[in-house]
């Protein structure tokens, strides 16, 4: 270990000493904005089942199940992205990953506005779920390489947001236009995108990675303004990649040797934990779970969109302001203690105690949840994912990491209906337990990654020997 340290590794004291504060620039606005777009094209995409359930079910005649096939196929096309989008990232950069996210994400709303059968929605679907599950991988780690340490938390949590806008537009305007014309709209984002990506510089880490030295200086001089002194941080990006790579290998089978466990347990972990939390079972099925309880589906539901917005845009301060693992801690405490209410409500309403009670109970249970996983538990992962992964295995384990968030994913999904009838309390009692994991699981594990470099991060989680 002694001679590896001296033969270049970088601890965190040398590149703290080394590591400078970089100002918010236009090239830096205008790449964050544009990976952003992703962001608000998977939003817009996962909440269009729902305004277009009516109008697809009366043009073309499905029955329910038929209907649920559309529904929930996206999720296995994310798999499918998942498995590609760490080796595509690897191989042809971060700018062209995105780009042909963007391609799954059109061909799929064109096969579903033009489609004339059940088929035909089904593969557009599944088309743009695959372009779904590769920039799910590549959108947060485009953004965390772009941006200097001091910024990078709060650029990151802010792409996010447009999640949840592009989730609450589809919802207020799905209801006033037809679901073709909705599916045209849905293009849109991916249409910008497209053309914004010729207009932005390609990750310096990725240039780095794969030798282009010079090309590593300009596309930081870019993002950090002409005017900028870049030569330190082009310097610490260069001989931490050449050390990362020098002492380590890049398969698939080198993300489970031993100097890799950490960030990996890590990275599962979280996604697997957050997942199996609940969300897309309450996301999918809120105003199903809000009838049960005797509240006003409609009304629960804007309420609900409609709070999400500013606790979005809340969890941009917060992340650098609070940091990352309080920021988890504290709302997925939220999420469980809303999953706690939801529960002791349709506990008190199998013991046919009071009807206003269990409603105000859920009611107040979902609420609490929707707005601790968009403050906070939803989009934190994703942030620490693309800090800790040292960028010689940042592909495989993006990848591994991206497709055992869909997985468990697609487990709620599927189940959540099957568990709920058969026991409503129970059901998110068991949320409660996933969501009081998370709590435990980041005090024990996960560490601190505010205001640190990728570098620093990386070095501190990673035993090159």
């Amino acid at each position: 270990m002694t001679g590896s340290m001296e033969d270049g590794l970088l601890d965190e004291s040398s590149l703290r000493k080394s590591s400078r504060q970089f100002h918010v620039t236009t090239n830096l606005v205008l790449s964050t904005s544009v990976a952003a777009c992703g962001y608000f094209a998977y939003g817009f995409a996962a909440g269009y089942s729902s305004p277009a359930q009516s109008g697809i079910m009366d043009d073309l005649g499905l029955s329910i199940a038929e209907y649920s096939v559309f529904a929930s196929i996206m999720i296995f096309g994310g798999m499918i992205g998942a498995l590609i989008s760490g080796k595509v990232a690897d191989i042809f950069g971060r700018r062209a990953t995105i780009w042909l996210s963007d391609l799954f994400f059109i061909m799929g709303w064109c096969s579903i506005t033009f489609g004339k059968r059940a088929w035909w929605l089904d593969a557009g679907r599944l088309v743009m779920g695959v372009g779904a599950g590769i920039y799910l991988y590549v959108g947060p780690i485009y953004i965390s390489e772009v941006t200097p340490k001091n910024i990078r938390g709060s650029f990151v949590a802010a792409a996010s947001c447009t999640l949840t806008l592009g989730f609450s537009l589809v919802y207020y305007i799905g209801n006033n236009m037809s679901w073709r014309t909705l599916a045209l709209v849905g293009a849109t984002p991916s249409f910008i995108q497209v053309l914004g990506v010729f207009f932005i510089p390609e990750s310096p880490r990725w240039l780095s990675k794969i030798g282009l030295e010079k090309e590593v200086e300009a596309s930081l001089q870019r993002l950090r303004g002409e005017n900028a002194d870049i030569s330190t941080e082009a310097a610490e990006i260069k001989d931490f990649t050449e050390t990362v790579q020098r002492h380590s290998g890049s398969t698939f089978m080198d993300l489970f040797s031993r100097k890799y466990a950490r960030p990996l347990i890590i990275g599962v972990g979280l996604m697997a934990l957050v997942q199996l939390g609940g969300n897309n079972a309450i996301t999918s099925f809120a105003s199903s779970i809000f009838r049960a309880a005797g509240c006003s589906a409609e009304s629960g539901s804007q309420v609900m969109a409609v709070l999400q917005l500013p606790f979005a845009v809340t969890s941009i301060i917060l992340t650098e302001k609070a940091g990352r693992r309080l920021l988890m801690l504290v709302t997925s405490a939220g999420t469980c203690l809303g999953c706690l209410l939801v529960a002791l409500g349709f506990l008190f309403k199998g013991y046919h105690l009071s009807t206003e009670l269990t409603s105000s109970m859920v009611y107040t249970g979902i609420l609490l949840f929707s707005v601790s996983f968009t403050m906070g538990m939803g989009g934190t992962p994703w942030i620490i994912m693309s800090e800790i992964l040292p960028i010689n295995i940042k592909g495989s384990a993006g990848s591994l990491v991206t497709l055992i968030n869909c997985f468990t994913s697609w487990i709620v999904g599927y189940s959540f209906n099957f568990l709920f009838e058969w026991n409503a309390a129970g059901t998110f009692f068991l949320f409660a337990f996933f969501c009081g994991s998370v709590v435990v699981f980041v005090a024990m594990l996960v560490p601190e990654t505010k205001g640190r470099t990728l570098e620093e991060i990386q070095a501190s989680m990673t035993l090159l020997q």
